[in-house]
């Protein structure tokens, strides 16, 4: 049986090697490849590798390769259609017929492949045209420049209804096959002729992931409805399955093992510029299924990164309720808050590209953009709030499909509306100790000192270049902690002795030294989950503002009991001394967040 190659190309792009082969090897992550026991031969030391960016597995030892749908053949003892069949239906894919109609559409996939290329490159030459003037300066208005306008392939559909129709004719190319491309409209009412569906407008060409021209967007070139205009569905393209700048970003996203989500064409073009590669966009749709199933094939844990006003937290939350049915362990999303007003493009060009990728380190796991849909920041008081809002999250979690992934969301939830102050999820304001007296007891105080200390740590450890610039405060604040504070005071005299000594070498000094039980606790999600700029994958700079922030905080005890002083001064001597006192002294509170 013969199958097209079209469908052949998305089964591949559908399935990633890694996941067939892991069902039959064992397999450990190596950088890009992955690494295990080659199932083909006996072996003691792995020589084994999987490459999902490239597509096949490969044997140094035996010699074995090929792809996912030769490793099902040969594992399984099946024909090249068994294979494929597989594989289609675990993808959700539907096995076109071996039959003469299926052939013929076949070959006009191949054809139309050819129109959508030659559209793309007359498109390309009218942006240099005279007329194409006015569209070239807008884009450079935009900052876009020369290179990046030829890598994303940007061109100019002419002020015509049959520019582009009179120019692909006098290629040979039939009326029909540019009507089945979705180049050009025939009207509804058959009388009249065909025109141009793309005019004044920049032109978009869009790829498919082996970088295929398969369809256009366009932006209108002043005023017109709509601004942005799409290719219609068509044998070539079901933009429910595509996402822009895909061909460009994977490589770059697979090596970083981050995938950007932004909202449009021009933020993927923006980034890219700015040397932010791995960004894709859907195209003018919330996310759906496929798409998302497309991002987790690249990455574990795609980055949304929409515009930070109403209508991109409501496109976050859409694509949040739609993954949860296809959640799987290791699979996430994370959500990228922009500033009010802000998109990528914006924040770029006002704040560089720095700024726009602190704001993707500090993105948020799925779980807490469903925490922020039912709370909205407010916090539960109340046994009957926090038993609304158990509901409503449990209404979110058992969507997932996944039993074990549904069982830890459920829990965490449960967990996070009824932690004791001071645990892991605590948030202040929240837990029975300060529910009815509105006001923290001692021992939860020192719960938050003891959490706030202990992030104040980790962060030294995992970022010891930063011993410079806070190792002076840290030696001069004793923690409340006994453990804790031991641990400061010899991670301190360690870098002070061997400055030089990089996170792995300053743990590995600590453990020699008998704090490995404590530094087992520390290094980990009980305080990575909670300050993400404490990981060890964070840039120093996001680490350190994390750091100060953190500082400020812990130190607000002090500021506080100042506070109470001088308030407790004014009620015994209302003098101009004592009121100033009172005013910097709140001044300075409000310069950092209540504890």
């Amino acid at each position: 049986m013969a199958f097209p190659p079209q469908f052949l190309d998305e089964l591949r792009h559908r399935i990633g090697v890694a996941d067939v082969v892991s069902r039959r090897v064992k397999l450990t992550k190596r950088g890009r490849e992955h690494l295990g026991l080659c199932p083909f031969h006996k072996e003691k030391t792995p020589s084994f590798t999987v490459n999902d960016e490239k597509g096949f597995y490969h044997c140094f030892g035996c010699g074995a390769h090929g792809s996912a749908i030769d490793f099902v053949m040969n594992m399984e003892n099946v024909s090249f259609p068994e294979a494929v069949e597989r594989l289609a239906h675990e993808a959700g894919m539907e096995v076109p017929a071996d039959t003469p109609e299926q052939r013929e559409r076949s070959q006009q996939q191949q054809t139309l492949l050819d129109v959508t290329e030659k559209a793309a490159a007359y498109f390309e030459r009218n942006l240099r045209l005279p007329e194409g003037r006015a569209a070239l300066d807008y884009l450079r208005e935009r900052g876009l420049d020369d290179a990046t306008i030829k890598k994303f392939r940007i061109g100019f559909a002419l002020d015509s209804r049959g520019a582009l129709k009179g120019a692909l004719a006098r290629e040979g190319i039939d009326e029909n096959l540019l009507i089945a491309a979705g180049l050009i409209i025939q009207p509804d009412d058959q009388t009249r002729a065909p025109y141009d569906r793309f005019r004044r407008r920049i032109v978009f060409p869009i790829l498919d992931a082996r970088g295929r021209v398969i369809a256009f967007g366009g932006r209108i070139l002043g005023d017109g409805e709509p601004k942005y205009l799409n290719s219609p569905d068509t044998p070539l393209f079901h933009k429910s399955r595509v996402l822009y700048g895909l061909s460009h970003a994977a490589p770059a996203a697979r090596k970083s093992e981050t995938l950007i989500v932004t909202e449009g064409y021009m933020d993927v073009i923006a980034l890219s510029q700015a040397g932010i590669t791995a960004a894709v966009a859907p195209l003018g749709t919330a996310l759906t299924e496929d798409q998302l199933q497309i991002l987790w094939r690249i990455a574990r844990e795609p980055v949304l990164c929409f515009d930070g006003d109403n209508a991109g937290a409501r496109a976050a939350a859409r694509a949040a309720e739609r993954a949860l049915p296809l959640l799987k362990p290791g699979l996430g999303l994370r959500f990228a808050a922009l500033p009010a007003g802000e998109d990528p493009d914006s924040l770029i060009k006002v704040e560089g590209p720095d700024a726009f990728k602190r704001h993707i380190t500090a993105a948020e796991p799925l779980s807490d953009m469903l925490w922020w849909m039912v709370t909205k920041g407010k916090q539960a008081k109340t046994p009957e709030e926090k038993s609304l809002f158990q509901k409503q999250l449990e209404d979110y979690g058992r969507q997932i499909g996944d039993s074990m992934v549904r069982g830890h969301f459920l829990r965490a939830f449960k967990d996070r509306i009824w932690a004791r102050p001071g645990t892991p999820g605590f948030e202040p304001g929240y837990g029975p100790s300060s529910q009815w007296s509105g006001a923290r007891s001692a021992d939860a105080i020192q719960d938050v000192l003891s959490h706030r200390e202990a992030i104040l740590l980790v962060v030294l450890l995992t970022h010891p270049g930063l011993y410079d610039q806070i190792g002076e405060r840290l030696g001069k604040t004793g923690f409340s902690a006994p453990e804790l504070d031991k641990l400061r005071q010899e991670a301190l005299k360690t870098l002070a002795h061997q400055p030089s000594l990089d996170s792995a070498g300053l743990e590995h000094q600590l453990r020699e030294s008998g704090f490995t039980g404590i530094l087992g606790s520390l290094l980990g999600p009980k305080v990575y989950d909670h300050a993400f700029f404490a990981r060890p994958e964070t840039d120093d700079e996001t680490a350190r503002q994390g750091w100060e922030e953190t500082y400020n905080l812990y130190h607000q005890r002090d500021l506080q009991a100042e506070i109470r002083e001088a308030k407790a001064g004014l009620a015994g001597e209302m003098t101009a001394e004592a009121m100033e006192r009172f005013r910097a002294l709140k001044a300075q509170q409000h310069q950092t967040r209540d504890l």
